[in-house]
């Protein structure tokens, strides 16, 4: 089977994390996002692979090569101005063929059963299959209104509450059969969800919407990049860790004590970046009785304003250090993104 990855955007929104690596080659968990989403794909069995790239196309180029190292046939597809997402898959259309085929983000999280969301597409017909998935918090999406078939009828972009009508988000995970992909004009900028798809609905095509089980992001900010490492780290998201962050073989031995990693975090306000981590954390369940405590299944975050210095202390504790020392400079890193 075969699959486009969308690795082109410079990952604007998270650039205070990034600095200019491109997006996907930003580490989760001592991998780079993109090569987590490789190793699903092998996993799944979407072996040959095509990259649509544009911004620093060389570095990913040099970080993932022909793919062999990850057991799979990796190309790539350079955009000389940007194409927008539908665009930039279209500009893949000799490596794809007349082949149904998968899209998905090089800079998102997931682990999501692809291959079954392949399998319902070619049962359906369907000029396109949208990977679906519920949030209660949806304003930050693109919505997808399903009848009770599952076909999509309507987009709704990024809603506020007055227009939120379903919890059902477009997590940009499509299997798309060529057909779809006709309307898109060559060579200007054309995207999926506010161009091509509402095209394809007026012209008849079918659309089905699958919600999915599983874990997804979209790591597009500061925060969404921290809760995802903390996913990533509590288990609630299925990866394959780097060497460094794979756990140590169990021995008889009596549990460790619980280390504790403190970083001091300098600022212009400690009391409005004090009210930004507050805000950032809210979804979170934070604790707000002595700073900000923030509580997981391995990890106790605790962050209070230095009472003598415009300075913030964030703690861990963890009975794994290297956890907590990731944590608390993941946490730092988010301070330094909102101390604006």
């Amino acid at each position: 089977m075969k699959a486009v990855i969308m690795a082109g955007g410079q990952g604007k929104r998270l650039k205070a994390v990034t600095g200019e690596t491109p997006k996907p080659l930003v580490p989760l968990l001592g991998r780079p996002m993109m090569e987590h989403i490789l190793l699903l794909l092998k996993e799944q069995g979407f072996t040959e692979v095509c990259a649509a790239v544009k911004y620093r196309a060389e570095e990913i180029r040099a970080a993932f090569g022909d793919g062999s190292a990850l057991g799979l046939s990796l190309e790539y597809r350079v955009e000389e101005e940007a194409l927008g997402t539908a665009g930039g898959v279209k500009n893949c259309a000799d490596f794809y063929g007349d082949e149904d085929f998968l899209v998905i983000s090089g800079d998102a999280a997931c682990d999501f059963d692809l291959t079954g969301l392949m399998a319902r597409h070619r049962e359906s017909g369907a000029a396109v299959t949208l990977a679906l998935c519920r949030d209660p918090e949806p304003l930050s999406y693109g919505l997808a209104v399903t009848d009770e078939g599952g076909l999509v009828r309507a987009f709704i972009e990024k809603p506020r509450w007055g227009r939120v009508v379903t919890d059902l988000v477009n997590t940009g995970i499509y299997i798309l059969s060529p057909r779809a992909l006709e309307p898109v004009p060559p060579g200007r900028p054309f995207d999926f969800a506010k161009d091509l798809f509402p095209l394809l609905l007026e012209r008849g095509e079918l659309l089905l919407g699958v919600p999915m089980e599983g874990y997804w992001c979209d790591v597009g900010t500061p925060l969404s990049y921290y809760k995802c490492c903390a996913d990533a780290l509590e288990g609630r998201l299925k990866l394959h860790p780097g060497p460094a962050f794979r756990p140590a073989p169990p021995e008889a031995e009596p549990e460790p004590e619980e280390a504790t990693v403190s970083l001091d975090c300098a600022c212009r306000s400690r009391a409005g970046l004090m009210g930004a981590l507050s805000q950032a954390m809210l979804d979170l369940g934070a604790d707000y009785s002595d700073g900000i405590r923030l509580r997981g299944r391995r990890y106790e975050l605790h962050i209070a304003p230095l009472s003598r210095r415009s300075a913030i202390r964030i703690a861990v504790s963890s009975q794994d250090a290297e956890f907590a020392r990731e944590l608390a400079l993941s946490a730092k890193e988010l301070a330094e993104a909102l101390d604006l």
